[in-house]
């Protein structure tokens, strides 16, 4: 009788292990699903989006060297670009510089 008890109780357990494993591995499953659905959105505005930015993204012609003028032009243009970037990255160093200055005091 006493072997009865314990396998008994060791069957029960492993049915209770087990709801309780095949309940957390449902919920699992479901939070995974609903985790790729929303994977699945952003990745269309994604795709999207970047189909928006695609004609921006074309590189510049290349510059024929035999015109001299045409060349110089882009070189300067280029030039200008940089200095606005390098500007405008100053300017937000300078912003976050001060952000970080007031937090300090």
């Amino acid at each position: 009788m006493l072997w009865f008890s314990v396998w008994t109780l060791l069957v029960i357990g492993t049915l209770v292990g087990a709801f309780f494993l095949g309940r957390r591995l449902y919920r699992s499953g479901k939070a995974l699903v609903l985790e790729l659905s929303r994977a699945t959105e952003v990745l269309a505005q994604v795709a999207e989006r970047a189909e928006q930015l695609a004609p921006a993204a074309t590189e510049p012609a290349p510059v024929d060297l035999a015109d001299l003028d045409a060349a110089r032009a882009r070189r300067d243009a280029t030039r200008v670009a940089t200095a606005r970037r390098r500007e405008a990255r100053a300017q937000r160093h300078e912003a976050a510089y001060r952000r970080w200055q007031a937090l300090s005091r």
